[in-house]
């Protein structure tokens, strides 16, 4: 059956690139390089070590702490990352730089593979968390690769969209040399769909692994008094048709506490000024984060129109909503802000983080909304109550500190010795 995908692929290869052509009209960032998803690109200085693919920010920053600590114990082992989307590009080139080298993933089809292969020629694959594509997996095997999906995760939804494809799912997940899980759950839909049980192994999430910089802190305290006492709210990671709830959510706020600021930060920046359109339909006072200067006390939302200041952001926070879960996007990473003390909630459609919400929950270290009336009415009640919060806040970063020792773990699973 794998020919018949691969068949299919190369048919669907001219509209593909259209699709980018048609995205790159609101992000120009699309439409470059486009031969390094063909695997047409400069020889890398060395060849011979790690590739690690991480599909974009979320992925990438969840994956550094790994990275950083590969450069520490291999010093001399030459490491390749590659995404998907430009803005996981910009987040390796800014926080690794010349450190690695770094292109874009080719896309599934043999000769882009044995392309990269060829010229890359690396002796370990490293996939972040449901990467899983039939022709790199047949490229890694014929090149002797070896293949390990790192902070593996599988969610009800995605299983059984796999499910569906009966033998084929079986025998591209069959071939994956090691599956390093998130959780039991996870690790389960794993083998059920065909891989092999000795090969799942259950290391919890490297995402408990971050690490708070003193630079970040000195960064946060920056913001915290610049907001000058002001009750603070972050949506973070928002997506389309979600920006809607919260600003409606921001007017339930504002209502009891007229000086509260929301800092808005879509997740992706082509949005940057829809979003800034839709706040000033909505008659708030706005100032972007691009424009030095433009905040003020009059300030109603603060519209994070950067890349790479999540983390400062939602420290400087009282109380943080995790985006992508008000829509069926899934969720987005809510330890980001667990880790420094704050006060977390998010909607129903967390089906990405089902392990690590469903942890928080129970140890009271984050709240849940079914709707945007209940975000509005939890981020008053927090407002109100400051222990509350606070408590919240610091149960959530015991989480974090309780739950670290996933990337040793890992580590301990890398064939390098």
């Amino acid at each position: 059956m794998r020919w018949l995908y691969t068949l299919l692929l190369y048919l669907l290869l001219p509209l593909v690139m259209l699709r980018l052509l048609w995205r790159s009209l609101r992000a120009p960032a699309y439409r470059q390089r486009l031969g390094e998803r063909l695997g047409l690109f400069r020889e890398p200085p060395d060849w011979g070590g790690i590739w690690i693919h991480a599909v974009s920010v979320g992925e990438v920053q969840a994956v550094l702490p790994l990275i950083r600590r590969l450069l520490d114990d291999y010093p001399d082992m030459p490491l390749t990352v590659t995404t998907t989307t430009p803005t996981g590009s910009a987040r390796v080139q800014e926080q690794l730089g010349g450190q690695v080298f770094h292109v874009y993933m080719p896309y599934d089809l043999p000769l882009a593979l044995t392309a990269f292969l060829r010229k890359v020629r690396p002796r370990l694959l490293l996939m972040v968390e449901t990467e899983i594509w039939p022709n790199l997996l047949h490229s890694c095997r014929r090149h002797g690769v070896y293949t390990l999906l790192a902070n593996a995760r599988l969610s009800q939804k995605s299983a059984r969209r796999y499910a569906r494809l009966g033998r084929f799912t079986r025998a591209t997940f069959a071939g994956i040399d090691c599956i390093a899980a998130q959780a039991e759950a996870d690790a389960e839909r794993f083998r059920a769909l065909g891989a092999a049980a000795e090969r799942v192994v259950v290391t919890g999430s490297i995402k408990f692994d971050m690490r708070i910089a003193a630079s970040l802190e000195e960064q946060v305290e920056v913001l915290r008094r610049q907001w000058g006492g002001r009750p603070v709210w972050i949506a973070g990671s928002t997506h389309e048709g979600e920006d809607e709830l919260v600003l409606f959510a921001h007017h339930r706020v504002r209502a009891q506490f007229p000086n509260a600021l929301l800092i808005l930060v879509p997740r992706h920046p082509e949005r940057f000024d829809r979003v800034a359109a839709l706040c000033h339909r909505e008659q708030f006072e706005l100032a972007r984060r691009s424009r030095p200067g433009d905040y003020g006390d009059a300030t109603q939302v603060y519209l994070a129109d950067t890349m790479g200041e999540l983390p400062v952001l939602l420290g400087s926070a009282d109380v943080a909503f995790i985006g992508g879960s008000l829509v069926t996007t899934g969720g987005h990473n809510m330890l980001e802000a667990a880790a420094q003390g704050v006060a977390v909630c998010f909607g129903p459609h967390v089906f990405n983080f089902a392990a690590i919400s469903q942890m928080l929950l129970e140890q009271r270290a984050a709240r849940q909304v079914a709707n945007v009336n209940e975000l509005g009415d939890l981020v008053i009640e927090w407002f109100r109550d400051a222990s509350l919060r606070a408590e919240v806040g610091e149960n959530g970063r015991r989480v974090v500190e309780q739950n670290r020792g996933a990337l040793d773990r890992l580590m301990a699973l890398l064939p390098l010795s």
